[in-house]
């Protein structure tokens, strides 16, 4: 497994490089769950690591603005991010999840068809009344991206496994898998989590506030990060 760290800047970013983190992933905690973060940010970011690990970025909790997605999701690969994610957070069908994860698919493999597109649903689906992140996997296949993850689309301490149970969890990582995509989970986490984690077995593990100590709008440490690696 791999371990995915969210820094929102460059002192983070180093942190998170030197405890051990796999891959950077940029965003904006303010602008909410997966909010969206500069672009010039993105390339400071992976200039500030000397480009020693991937780099991801997140577009935005989206409702349904495929064009809007489409072309933030170019902006994200054209700054440098090799894995571009999106939240379907207000989005309610299968019909609108295809036609957004196709588009953005579109746009961004158009850049460089090697850049990895994140679909990303909620475990906490019910009470943001959004699709459900197990309809995923089949939708996402279907539309071309690469990675399907789990995330809290509130964050108010309640991690993933609050809404979910290990069994469902590992339900959704080997349908995903079956339909050859990669899985990341997220939301969250704390070390509590990470032994059914590793019975899970995602490809990627994706975490700030459990680096942060346990807030995270405070700051990445270089320590904490290096305890998750070490625990995974």
């Amino acid at each position: 497994m791999k371990l995915l760290v969210s820094p929102i800047n460059t002192e983070e970013a180093v942190s998170a490089c030197n405890g051990g983190a796999d891959i950077i992933d940029v965003k904006n905690p303010k602008e909410g769950s997966l909010g969206a973060n500069f672009p010039w940010v993105i390339k400071e970011v992976k200039d500030s690591i000397d480009s020693k690990k991937p780099i991801s970025a997140t577009i935005g909790d989206f409702n349904y603005k495929p064009g809007t997605a489409s072309l933030a999701a170019y902006g994200a690969a054209s700054s440098g991010a090799e894995y571009i994610k999106v939240g379907l957070y207000d989005i309610q069908t299968e019909e609108q999840a295809y036609d957004m994860l196709e588009n953005i698919t579109n746009s961004v493999k158009s850049y460089d068809s090697n850049k990895k597109v994140v679909a990303c649903g909620y475990s906490d689906y019910q009470r943001i009344n959004s699709i459900s992140p197990m309809k995923l996997p089949e939708i996402g296949a279907n539309a071309g991206v690469d990675l399907v993850m789990m995330d809290t689309g509130h964050k108010d301490g309640k991690s993933t496994f609050y809404f979910m149970s290990e069994n469902t969890l590992s339900e959704f990582v080997d349908l995903a898998h079956s339909y050859g995509l990669e899985t990341a989970l997220a939301g969250s986490i704390k070390f509590n989590d990470l032994e059914p984690l590793k019975r899970i077995k995602p490809d990627i593990i994706g975490v700030r506030g459990i680096v942060c100590g346990g807030d995270r709008n405070a700051v990445v440490q270089e320590e904490l990060v290096t305890n998750v690696k070490a625990e995974l």
